[in-house]
């Protein structure tokens, strides 16, 4: 198709433009896209390049909107992106695996092909540009940690839209290698929503050639250990719960995948009970990560906000008992003579932001009105608390999400996660005791077996 020349010349909030345009050097035809950043042009707009990573021209990041939308807000400053890369397969052809291009025969491709393409980003590039700045587009490069990737599955969630699971391999500081089974969503394809460690059934196997194993007994993904560590505050109860002879109880506000629950409920002995907004993500984590519902981990399709409000307004009708099957949307709530009642003695939540115009973002905005946190706090037993991960697009959004918590809730502790992203959030009923000593803690000694001891040693009041 041709382009009016002078199409590129303006920037347009969100415009999202594709096309064909033959490699300079070999002569097959790239695939080019360009967008345009949704926030209003900067008087001195600056535009930027990335050349998309060989064998990965099907993967959502760079053959969606939303991944191209995802890699140009994680550069702020830059008001137009270009990504320009080979053919993707169809999805009826897309590769099931995926090997990292490496080498010194690559690296001088692909810098000789960012200078034959000059010529056509400088084209493509708004007039204030050429007028602003010397006449010259930067590259970026997107690093991520896998080096290799065998597709598992492919499906589709009523809720979420289509999603993958794959096997990757990534690298790793240590001596043996690494290797994860992760979820992802087309809707936000460079948010990983679940990432499990799996082991080979052979020393030296290789993806896609050995069989692997799960290992649900180590936590992976960068937030959730933060989350688990803040068990410790309420560690003297739990102990106690435990000793009478009753499991603590957790509601889990988004399963995905269900580490966190599987987590809780084969290291922690926790009974646990999940809420996730897809029964088609519920179907995949029971398939493919290894979630095994049954008497000690219930799960039930539905809205986290919506049951939490339900269960919320039980409680505030003076309704404390036991929930029937197909009460609150349908959850299994148990009692069985347990002294704290229908209540629980933590609520995590894991929710992102479904709006990748927002970046990557956590919790959604409708999670932390006052109405959805007062609900919360009545869930919860007197010493519970309530645990979640916090990704904030921005300092404001974080600074009122800690007053809205401060307003309903006793105290409130925080975890930074390490990673530059996360943070856990842990807001308690009632003050912290003071914890029995780890000798006298059964439950605070497995803890610390568990995960590492420095997310608990780094725990700070706000």
């Amino acid at each position: 198709m041709a382009m009016d020349r002078t199409t590129f010349e303006t920037l347009i909030p969100s415009r999202f433009i594709t096309f064909t345009f033959p490699n300079p050097i070999s002569g097959h035809l790239l695939r080019v896209a360009v967008l345009d950043s949704p926030a209003p042009a900067a008087d001195s707009p600056r535009v930027a390049a990335m050349l998309v990573p060989r064998h990965r021209e099907h993967d959502w990041i760079f053959s969606t909107l939303a991944g191209h939308l995802q890699l140009l807000l994680a550069s702020p400053s830059v008001s137009r992106l270009i990504l320009a890369g080979g053919l993707p397969a169809g999805d009826q052809c897309s590769p099931v695996i995926y090997t990292r291009s490496v080498g010194a025969d690559m690296e001088s491709y692909l810098v000789k092909l960012q200078g034959e393409l000059m010529p056509l980003l400088l084209a493509l590039s708004p007039k204030s540009f050429a007028e602003n700045v010397t006449f010259e587009v930067p590259f970026l490069s997107y690093d991520d940690n896998v080096i290799r990737s065998v597709l598992v599955e492919k499906c589709v969630g009523s809720c979420v839209g289509e999603m993958l699971v794959e096997d990757v391999e990534i690298e790793s500081t240590e001596s043996k290698r690494e290797f994860r089974r992760r979820l992802r969503f087309k809707r936000m394809p460079n948010l990983i929503q679940t990432d499990v460690s799996i082991v080979p059934l052979v020393a030296s196997g290789i993806l896609g050639e050995v069989e692997f194993r799960l290992d649900l007994g180590v936590l992976v993904h960068p937030y959730l250990a933060p989350m688990v560590a803040s068990l410790c505050l309420i560690s003297s109860y739990l102990e106690e719960r435990i000793r009478t002879g009753f499991p603590p109880k957790a509601l889990c506000i988004g399963v995905g995948g269900g580490a966190l629950l599987s987590f809780l409920r084969t290291q922690l002995g926790f009974k646990v009970f999940g809420v996730e907004a897809d029964a088609n993500v519920l179907s995949v984590a029971e398939r493919c990560f290894g979630l095994e519902v049954g008497e000690t981990i219930r799960v039930v399709v539905g809205d986290g906000i919506d049951v939490i409000e339900k269960i919320g307004s039980r409680f505030m009708e003076g309704n404390s008992g036991s929930f029937d099957v197909h009460e609150v949307g349908n959850p299994c709530f148990m009692n069985d003579n347990d002294p704290c009642g229908a209540t629980f003695d933590v609520i995590m939540v894991d929710l992102d932001s479904s709006d990748v115009y927002n970046g990557v973002s956590a919790p959604p905005l409708d999670f932390v009105r006052k109405s959805v946190l007062l609900s919360a706090r009545l869930v919860l037993c007197k010493f519970g608390i309530f645990v979640i991960n916090v990704i904030p697009p921005n300092r404001s959004f974080y600074e009122t999400l800690i007053r809205q918590f401060q307003e309903v809730f006793h105290e409130l502790y925080e975890i930074d996660a390490g990673n530059g992203e996360n943070y856990v959030l842990i807001a308690t009923v009632s003050p912290i005791e003071s914890p029995l000593s780890v000798g006298e803690n059964a439950f605070l000694m497995k803890l610390k077996q568990s995960i590492s001891g420095a997310y608990m040693d780094s725990i700070r009041k706000i």
